[in-house]
């Protein structure tokens, strides 16, 4: 490989099967591969993923491993179980930045345990649109003003034990209507609304020294008709040049429907990469895919030839390999153990939002109403069933889609007590129907909510702002606390 060829595959971070490292990875990494970003498929618990990093790692020092451990949602580590950590809502909701940096904090030191360099969040993209399909709970809130203070405390907590925080997704996801996954949203956003609400968070992340920022793929139609990984304007004007950024620019998947739609196509993926780098990323993300040595051969060709051409100049290509490498220095915390989630549940059951008097009139019926996950946060176990049936014996347990009205209503029969937990139920008509039906047929029906609250419900209500683990089981406590108070 030539020395040109291992400049360009210094900036590529892809993804891979498996829970250790495929022999054409080990072999690409000791030549220069950037390096890796890990996913659910790639764990099985702490102790796995420190053996794995170390395999990366005695390939070559300073080999990036990131990682996606936005808590709540959106988690890697706890894929199997769901978080030990609230997700970004709830912590605003608790509305605690030193709370927010504790449990940035916590996950920095388990993350520095199994050896990652990089996390992948948090998000500074604001909760500004309902019908937004993929941030939601993800973000910290709505008010830039409020949110910005979580943003920056998240950002410090993490890189306590090293871990090099990044912030995303530049310059903003939170007002787009469509999933940048699978489509190219365009923000209805004015340069002065961006000013003003979305760039304010990244701002408050720059100065909090976050180490790097991962670009969202959105068009901004007064910066031109390039979503910002690829547009010279968002990176280098603004976010350089305006807002004083001097880290590591990460793009979001380049294979994401967005940039490269079909990413099969390996011209389109590496044209995708060439546009980026020269707009002024840095880092190359190639992670929601599993990819291969053939793909990584041809993306490389493709930067090496726009190179040579002069369509990507040299000094720009070695100063985003630069950049990129200052994300590989491994953490020296080296610990792994059982994981303490006492600061976790903490942060839940502060983030709890109780409205009406929901209390247990004996055992109950939890309905955990099933919906299509996002692909960011993918299928992480989120019922709240096996909590409640943890600490109330007697509890019955359905998990049900919004269309199955009929099973519930009539399992509803045997219980004094219903309690149906949704996820953002308001933007789904089924659910909105299922819940009217139990609303007239239940004696006592407990609406609990762990998306985005919509509007308020008569009735009985816990919002968590959270699907974690320990969003439910602080619910499942709540609950119980009741019940045992009106027993006594």
């Amino acid at each position: 490989m030539s020395s040109l060829e291992t400049l360009a595959e210094s900036v590529l971070l892809p993804g891979f099967a498996g829970t250790s490292a495929p022999d054409w990875l080990r072999r690409r990494l000791g030549a220069g591969l950037g390096g890796v970003i890990l996913f659910g498929r790639n764990v099985v618990d702490d102790e796995q993923v420190a053996r794995l990093t170390a395999q990366l790692r005695a390939e070559r020092d300073g080999v990036v491993v990131g990682i996606d451990e936005e808590g709540g949602d959106v988690t890697r580590l706890d894929a199997a179980t769901g978080s030990f950590v609230p997700g970004p809502l709830a912590l605003g909701a608790a509305d605690d930045p030193e709370l927010t940096a504790a449990v940035a904090t916590a996950i920095g030191e388990r993350l520095a345990a199994c050896g990652i360099t990089v996390n992948l969040a948090p998000c500074g993209d604001l909760a500004l649109s309902p019908e937004d399909p993929v941030i939601g709970v993800r973000a910290f809130g709505s008010d830039p003003v409020k949110a910005s203070p979580h943003v920056a405390a998240y950002v410090t907590g993490l890189q306590k034990y090293g871990i090099a925080a990044c912030v995303k997704h530049f310059p903003g996801h939170g007002a787009a209507t469509e999933d940048s996954h699978l489509a190219l949203p365009v923000l209805p956003r004015t340069e002065d609304e961006l000013r003003a609400t979305e760039l304010v968070p990244f701002a408050a992340a720059i100065r909090a020294g976050v180490r790097s920022i991962m670009t969202g793929h959105l068009v901004i139609r007064a910066w031109g008709d390039e979503p910002a990984t690829l547009n010279r304007k968002a990176l280098t004007e603004v976010l350089r040049g305006e807002l004083g950024f001097t880290g590591t620019v990460i793009t979001d998947a380049l294979e994401m429907g967005a940039v490269s739609g079909a990413y099969r196509r390996h011209d389109g993926l590496g044209d995708a990469a060439v546009r980026s780098l020269a707009a002024g990323a840095d880092a190359l993300c190639l992670g929601g895919a599993a990819f291969d040595a053939d793909v990584l051969d041809r993306i490389t060709e493709v930067v090496v030839a726009a190179v040579k051409s002069g369509r990507l100049p040299l000094e720009r290509l070695a100063e985003a390999s630069a950049r990129t490498a200052a994300l590989g220095a491994a953490p020296t915390f080296a610990r792994v153990g059982p994981v303490d989630h006492r600061i976790g549940l903490e942060a839940a059951r502060r983030a709890l939002r109780i409205r009406g008097n929901p209390r247990l009139d004996g055992p109950p019926l939890v309905v955990d109403v099933w919906e299509e996950p996002t692909i960011a946060a993918g299928p992480v176990p989120r019922g709240l069933g096996p909590h409640l049936s943890e600490l109330v014996p007697g509890t019955h347990v359905l998990n049900v889609s919004g269309a199955d009205v009929a099973e519930v209503l009539e399992a509803a029969q045997g219980f004094r007590s219903v309690v149906v937990v949704t996820r953002e139920g308001h933007r789904n008509p089924r659910v909105r129907a299922l819940l009217a039906a139990l609303a007239e047929s239940a004696a006592n029906l407990i609406r609990v909510e762990t998306g985005v609250p919509g509007p308020d419900d008569e009735g009985d209500r816990i919002d968590t702002f959270s699907g974690s683990y320990v969003s439910l089981r602080a619910v499942a406590e709540s609950l119980r606390a009741v019940a045992e108070s009106l027993a006594a």
